[in-house]
């Protein structure tokens, strides 16, 4: 392996790790490795520190490849409670409303989940990284601020209820560059005529390139030290 020269590494982001500190320790461990003080290191795609999976993480000259590997469709397993809601849409913050449930089972989900099919139009959540008056909309959302944000238009190409028991719905998403999946959650719970939000979320594919590919930390630093 060439990191200087330029890898392109398949990663499984660890629960509660966002995507900086990733690739700050994987930029940590090649400049330890190679006993230099710098080495140009990023990713292809930012996960939410609750969410894990796939990320890709470009060396050396390979971080040029990223604007095309970001622009990749996506797939992740997402878990969602029904009935519930929280001003994130998902475990970041708590639980705010409870709505009725009575009338939703399997099917009710799968035909709506049928509406979310192609090109769409998705307001991103309060709780993300989108830019407002120059600052990052969570900034506003923390502090309490109300804040509008815009529709972007994005596609879900594929979208399949998994599995669905006790208020708990697992379903698998393939979808565009730019799909906040915290707001699929939202918005499925709003057609429902209730409420949901994200309670966990794994990427298991950019592009070509499959979780089932990738590398813990640990196992990363195991390679490392056979070089």
């Amino acid at each position: 392996m060439n990191f200087t020269e330029g890898e392109v590494l398949l990663f499984d982001k660890p629960y509660g790790w966002t995507s900086f500190q990733l690739v700050n320790k994987i930029r940590w461990l090649l400049c330890r490795k190679l006993n230099i003080k710098k080495l140009k290191v990023g990713h292809a795609g930012t996960l939410d520190p609750l969410a894990t999976g796939l990320m890709v993480i470009c060396t050396g000259k390979a971080t040029k490849k990223i604007p095309e590997l970001t622009g990749f469709d996506k797939e992740y397993i997402a878990e969602m409670k029904i009935g519930e809601t929280t001003p994130s849409f998902d475990k970041e913050t708590l639980v705010d409303k409870v709505y009725p449930t009575e009338h939703i089972d399997k099917s009710t989900i799968e035909g709506a989940l049928m509406k979310f099919r192609g090109e769409i139009e998705q307001i991103p959540p309060d709780f993300s990284a989108k830019y407002v008056d120059g600052k990052r909309a969570y900034h506003f959302a923390r502090k309490g601020i109300e804040i509008e944000l815009k529709p972007s238009k994005i596609t879900i190409n594929e979208i399949e209820l998994i599995s669905y028991e006790n208020l708990h719905a697992v379903i698998r998403i393939n979808s565009s560059k730019g799909t906040y999946i915290r707001s699929v959650a939202r918005d499925l719970g709003r057609e429902l005529q209730s409420g949901a939000y994200l309670t966990a979320l794994q990427r298991t594919q950019i592009g070509s390139y499959t979780l089932e590919g990738a590398l813990t930390i640990q196992k990363f630093e195991n390679i490392l030290e056979t070089l």
